[in-house]
């Protein structure tokens, strides 16, 4: 069995044992995010009623926000998060308040709340969708999958609203969802039914599914987290099961993380760094993308790039700049891309 503290592919981990400082402490941390804009990794720590975020370049602590409570800018336990760089926007869903949360990315502060409990109890897993400014959240109570459109927040303007395929299924658990802006998909876990379905990020309309129970490849045993990263590949926490899943966009089985004795609940993917994030029992870990799924390739995106820092910004293009006045150079064989990150960690 693995030991995660002994693994190579483990870049940091966050969290101890309920001991050190509060900021190092978790308690029952569920899902995570990256705001790769800030340079920071989001968790969720759903027994504490907080929010923690922490640098995504070595996991130090940030800042927290929220405590236990219903008025505003308070949780009751805590699930999902979202990060909406199109408005600058932190959302969390909060769970036994039913309601979903909206917080400013750039100070963390409260902006507002959206009452979901006569239409649409106990939110968990939340989704934003950049390219429909759309949100997408997975209900815990019956198979709902539900979008809202990011400006009509609080007019609870609903784009979709899936309620299940079948009768029988209805008390089948949802958890989380993940957004496949590429192939203008949703991907979401029923936890409970033990698979994986995957819908239209257009209508809402369902595609396909994958998976049963089972501990073979390819099998769950209380699937939770999901996330999708810059190839398309789907990556599941596959929490009974003591390890991380990946997929092809299509849902066949690539590659399994063993996770030891830790049991991962929430998992996220940072495509500025190509790292893997995933919550457990009372850490937090993050591990090199690359060392685990082949291919992890950093691509040239202005949508993605446009978001650096400004000294970035221009020791990429001086750089360039320098490459292109002598061709035969060394420096004129290395890609901007590769150039990019580079400078990022000076």
């Amino acid at each position: 069995m693995a030991d995660l503290d002994t693994d190579t592919r483990i870049v940091y981990s966050i969290g101890t044992n309920l001991q050190g400082p509060r900021e190092c402490q978790f308690r029952d941390p569920c899902f995570v995010a990256f705001d790769h804009h800030r340079g920071l990794l989001y968790v969720v720590d759903r027994n504490s009623h907080r929010v923690q975020a922490f640098s995504s370049l070595d996991g130090s602590f940030a800042f927290e926000f929220g405590s236990q409570g219903i008025l505003g800018g308070q949780f009751q336990y805590p699930v999902g998060i979202a990060i909406d760089h199109n408005h600058d926007r932190i959302f969390v869903t909060d769970t036994d308040n039913d309601r979903l949360q909206a917080f400013s990315s750039a100070d963390h502060s409260f902006l507002f709340a959206v009452n979901l409990r006569d239409s649409f109890p106990c939110p968990a897993g939340v989704a934003f969708d950049s390219v429909r400014d759309q949100l997408v959240i997975v209900g815990i109570e019956g198979q709902r999958v539900r979008a809202y459109r990011a400006t009509g927040l609080r007019d609870r303007s609903i784009l979709f609203d899936h309620h299940g395929l079948a009768p029988d299924e209805i008390m089948c658990n949802g958890s989380d969802a993940a957004v496949d802006l590429q192939r203008s998909r949703i991907v979401t876990t029923y936890t409970e039914a033990d698979r994986i379905r995957v819908f239209s990020a257009i209508d809402g309309s369902f595609l396909f599914e994958f998976g049963s129970y089972g501990k073979q490849p390819g099998q769950f045993e209380f699937p939770q987290g999901v996330c999708v990263d810059n190839h398309g590949r789907i990556i599941v926490a596959d929490g009974a099961n003591n390890r991380l899943q990946a997929f092809t966009h299509e849902g066949h089985h690539i590659s399994s993380f063993d996770c030891g004795r830790e049991r991962p609940f929430g998992v996220a993917f940072d495509e500025h760094r190509g790292l893997i994030a995933f919550s457990t029992g009372n850490r937090v870990h993050v591990i090199g993308a690359n060392q685990w799924l082949a291919d992890t390739k950093f691509m040239w995106r202005p949508d993605r790039h446009r978001y650096a820092p400004r000294w970035i910004k221009q020791a990429v293009s001086t750089m360039t700049m320098i490459r292109s006045l002598v061709d035969e150079s060394s420096m004129s064989m290395i890609p901007n891309e590769l150039l990019f990150e580079i400078f990022s960690f000076l």
